[in-house]
């Protein structure tokens, strides 16, 4: 139907490209709104906890929120969506919740806890079953959407050795902020709250980025012969 001229002159992306539904991968990739919408829906976490460590539960519920706030109001400023913003109150108002009904400042961190073992159980289970969870996490936040690692032998195999990393750093996270909780230390467990948080992520972002480009430079020369 075309030459090899027409089809050495069509963009990476034709019409039929524009047209196409997109993916729920995609579509999960415009809700998450990115890294940026991750960190900015972390942001309130951290302020509470800060606030927590240094004051009481009410002064950091407020600065919490107030920096919920101010992070949706830049977003309306720059014309960008407040969804991510609110998924930081969102979070917030569960620990909240629980630790002003019973009293415990201490319970504020319980529902994270429980929502990291979950997380690590279910990057260990999803591994077991070859459907590696950072995988299809690097496709909606990396890939925008897509998913032809599901077609590299290698690029599975990777996929599932880093999952199985997340899952033992996550796991082992969780178990000493879950000690800390048992034993009553509140102060304790808002520093490791905080110290077990971004510096772990960050390391395995690290290492998860640099082995999948890695991975990906060694899986291309494989496949020019069959260009």
């Amino acid at each position: 139907m075309t030459t090899g001229q027409d089809r050495a002159a069509q963009p990476e992306t034709g019409p039929e490209e524009d047209e196409r539904l997109p993916t729920l991968a995609e579509q999960m990739a415009d809700q998450l709104g990115g890294w940026r919408g991750l960190v900015e829906s972390s942001i309130p976490v951290v302020v509470f906890v800060v606030a927590n460590i240094v004051g009481e539960l009410r002064p950091a519920v407020i600065a919490a929120v107030a920096v919920a706030l101010a992070t949706a109001g830049l977003r309306l400023a720059q014309r960008r969506p407040v969804r991510h913003a609110i998924n930081g109150l969102f979070g917030i108002a569960i620990g909240a919740a629980i630790a002003w009904r019973t009293g415990d400042e201490r319970d504020f961190y319980l529902p994270g806890i429980l929502y990291g073992i979950g997380y690590g159980l279910a990057l260990l289970l999803s591994a077991v079953i070859r459907q590696p969870l950072v995988g299809w996490i690097w496709s909606v936040l990396v890939a925008k959407g897509r998913a032809e690692w599901r077609d590299d032998p290698r690029l599975v195999r990777t996929f599932t050795g880093l999952t199985v990393l997340w899952g033992v750093v996550w796991l082992a996270k969780v178990g000493v902020q879950a000690g800390l909780y048992l034993a009553h230390q509140d102060t304790a467990l808002g520093v490791a709250r905080l110290a077990l948080g971004y510096p772990p992520y960050a390391l395995l972002l690290l290492i998860t980025v640099w082995t999948v480009r890695r991975a990906t430079r060694q899986a291309q020369p494989a496949a020019l012969p069959g260009a």
